[in-house]
């Protein structure tokens, strides 16, 4: 019962957290900060509490691999959104999304390969994004959207969790990453504010990736050699430092010559 209440109360109030930094500090800032494990880190938690760390391990390292589904609908929708209004944008990034989805889950490669393929695509992912922001504007989004985003993450949460036993420890990494928040904050942007505004926001997402990544890479590696606590203490620890140095190198554009 206690872990229930904390499924609810937890990612609802980091993806609150993203959806402010998005309002605060602009699109990239908050794709930035939706690029972290808002969802994924906790249910990597939870099925640690409830599966055994084994099992998290596992998952951890089928769910780093995800990301590589992720960077993909960020890629897709931000090209799509080029030509289309959101909804067909955001088609063809699930479309995208999906179909990577299905092509992952019948290869297995080892932790190593799928960090370096997760790191390079995401890299390579960036030189499709725009620096530029001639049409960056945003607009207020309805009262209604970030009690709907949280929602929106309890449930998913609590859906990953409640089937892991029966997804298996595969199934339940790769598909913990969906996009959901990186979707609906795309979709929001895009229809609220414009469709430069949104690619802003996915390349923020792209940039969180790095840390992403990171934060599962501890994470595989060391719960199987001790305690929850210290593991993921670690992960986090490495993440919030990558994604700092994301933030300086990638996010804040350096000042101009004067």
């Amino acid at each position: 019962m206690r872990l229930t209440i904390l499924k609810l109360i937890l990612t609802p109030l980091l993806i609150a957290a993203a959806t402010s930094a998005s309002r605060r500090w602009g699109p990239v800032a908050g794709g930035w900060f939706a690029g972290l494990p808002l969802t994924s880190g906790p249910v990597s938690v939870f099925l640690a509490l409830e599966q055994g760390a084994p099992f998290a391990a596992q998952a951890a390292q089928a769910t780093l691999l995800g990301m590589v589904a992720v960077v993909v609908f960020c890629v897709a929708y931000a090209r799509a959104a080029r030509v289309l209004p959101w909804p067909g944008a955001v088609a063809v990034g699930l479309g995208f999304y999906l179909l990577i989805v299905v092509l992952l889950s019948f290869v297995s490669p080892g932790l190593a390969v799928a960090t370096v393929a997760t790191l390079v695509l995401a890299w390579v992912a960036l030189g499709g994004f725009a620096a530029g922001a001639s049409d960056a504007r945003t607009a207020a989004s309805p009262r209604w959207e970030l009690p709907l985003r949280m929602i929106v993450a309890a449930i998913i949460v609590l859906g990953l969790t409640g089937a892991a036993s029966r997804l298996g420890p595969r199934w339940s990494g790769l598909l913990s990453p969906f996009p959901v928040f990186a979707g609906v904050m795309a979709v929001f942007t895009h229809r609220f504010g414009s469709a430069t505004a949104a690619q802003r926001l996915l390349r923020g997402v792209v940039v969180g990736s790095f840390a992403f990544a990171s934060f599962f890479l501890i994470a595989a590696l060391v719960l199987p050699r001790t305690s929850l606590l210290v593991a993921y203490s670690l992960a986090t620890c490495v993440a919030l430092a990558v994604q700092t140095i994301t933030l300086v190198t990638l996010v804040v554009p350096a000042p101009s010559p004067s």
